[in-house]
């Protein structure tokens, strides 16, 4: 290699870095419980045979599992992210969590409002699961596409 192609290599490398999309993310969890109400009388949810899920209906417990990813600027603790982590987890310090019938979903929404206000034009990234198994991510992307394919 060449003294010319290796500075073009170094360019290229220093381009890509400054251009790079930055995140950093945290994960905490917390007790909660919530029920879904349809589960009883939605025919496709109440099915009667192995794939009932009608017991969702009645109050039930999960530890929701939080992972939370949000666009920093620079690389020298733009958000520190142990301060981050401390400041979403005191959203939730009240004890168990009481969540009605939201779902994970729903759960993602209310957390990225209160991220957004704090922390605005950030792309953000949120995923709630339930016992670590089975949830919801969304991506909340501000101001880059996220995807430029066409279908």
């Amino acid at each position: 290699m060449n003294e010319q192609h290796t500075q073009a290599l170094t360019e290229k490398r220093q381009r890509i870095k400054d251009k790079a999309v930055r995140t950093i993310f945290v994960r905490f969890q917390k007790e909660g419980i919530h029920k879904y109400p349809a589960a009883a009388t939605d025919p496709n949810l109440a099915t009667g045979d192995e794939y009932d899920v009608s017991f969702l209906a009645t109050p039930h417990r999960h530890i929701f599992h939080f992972e939370v990813t949000i666009e920093v600027f620079h690389n020298d603790r733009d958000i520190e992210f142990i301060q981050f982590k401390r400041w979403l987890e005191n959203r939730y310090s009240q004890g168990i969590l009481a969540l009605d019938y939201k779902s994970c979903e729903m759960i993602s929404d209310d957390l990225y409002d209160v991220i957004a206000t704090r922390y605005p034009d950030r792309n953000i990234v949120i995923q709630v699961s339930e016992d670590n198994e089975n949830g919801a991510t969304i991506v909340y992307n501000t101001h880059q596409p996220y995807n430029n394919l066409a279908i």
